[in-house]
């Protein structure tokens, strides 16, 4: 490959970095190449693409994902994939296959093998012994003519124009390809499924990522209580609420309904406007029209009605009835942000 560089063109596998700029460049041309190899992919989605996509969907065993080296680890990682996005995949390594691994695979499963080269010795010798189980093999392969090309019933073409490694040796473009393919198998999958982002939550229920997907409002509020003052309460009174609950804010309500909000910053406004307290109500106080949020909406969108409205809190409500309080500390504390 050749960039120009200070209107030379300048051949990058034998190109050795001397200074800041240089180095730079050979990232940048490291990209360029790497995604010009992944885009190339969309000319090569043929009838094996889909043909292997509509036997995954209607599969009654698993994906078995084999390869050696780099490409095992990339194997891993579509396994990792697949499983996250709905479809059983089961990984098994190339080298530990035929000394006792085949056993993994059952009756209805489908195997891809990864490999760039598709000639290499580990592929040779496990090849007939998959073929021996009758699953449909699927080779990921950088190579058509390769030996693991003719003996698989379906061939996914990831091959590439070189290496960005400058010797043209290291797993590097051809890696980022299979990972490339990988992805797209797992969200044709994953659309033909119509798996949605509650079912995302059910496959990761630890983490930020699972809570943002299935923490309630009331999962968090629910535990702050209730606070509230009526509108003719005293400032000794809403002080007292406030304090007692430790959220920052107290809920002014009549009957049930709600009426307004007395925050923090509602009381240092009303200290710095009055210098005699004496006779102010909550209704004097109170900020009209809180943003609220019903308890059974994620905590994720409360998050977001905060951040929106530059505010820490938020009435809860449930069927159009005051719930409770929910504060960004609430949200930090369980590690969503």
């Amino acid at each position: 490959m050749y960039r120009k560089y200070n209107n030379l063109y300048i051949k990058l596998d034998i190109f050795y970095v001397k200074n800041n700029i240089d180095i730079k460049m050979l990232a940048q041309s490291t990209f360029e190449l790497e995604a010009a190899n992944v885009l190339a992919l969309s000319e090569k989605i043929d009838e094996d693409f889909v043909q292997v996509i509509e036997q995954i969907v209607t599969l009654k065993g698993r994906v078995i994902l084999t390869g050696i080296g780099k490409s095992a680890i990339i194997a891993q990682k579509i396994v990792a994939t697949l499983n996250s996005t709905g479809t059983p995949a089961i990984f098994m390594h190339a080298a530990d296959a035929i000394h006792g691994d085949l056993g993994i695979i059952q009756q209805d499963d489908l195997i891809i093998a990864i490999s760039k080269s598709g000639n290499t010795p580990e592929i040779k010798v496990l090849v007939p012994y998959l073929k021996q189980t009758g699953n449909t093999l699927v080779a990921m392969v950088g190579n058509k003519s390769s030996f693991l090309a003719e003996q698989a019933d379906y061939i996914l073409d990831t091959s590439i124009t070189r290496e960005a490694c400058p010797n043209n040796l290291a797993p590097t473009t051809s890696t980022t390809v299979q990972l490339a393919m990988g992805d797209a198998i797992a969200v044709c999958l994953q659309n033909l499924r119509q798996f949605t982002d509650q079912d995302f939550a059910k496959y990761h229920p630890g983490g930020a990522l699972g809570k943002q997907l299935y923490l309630k409002v009331g999962d968090l509020s629910d535990h702050n209580g209730l606070p509230e003052v009526e509108q003719d309460a005293d400032v000794r009174s809403v002080l007292i609420s406030i304090t007692t609950y430790r959220l920052g804010a107290t809920v002014v309500t009549e009957q049930g309904k709600i009426l307004g909000i007395i925050t923090d910053g509602d009381i240092r406004r009303m200290l710095e406007k009055h210098t005699d307290v004496t006779g102010l109500t909550a209704k004097d106080i109170m900020s009209l029209n809180p943003k609220t949020i019903d308890k059974t909406e994620l905590a994720a969108s409360a998050l977001h009605v905060m951040r929106q409205n530059s505010i820490s809190q938020l009435v809860v409500t449930h069927d159009g009835v005051y719930a409770g309080i929910i504060h960004l500390q609430d949200i930090l504390k369980e590690g969503i942000i």
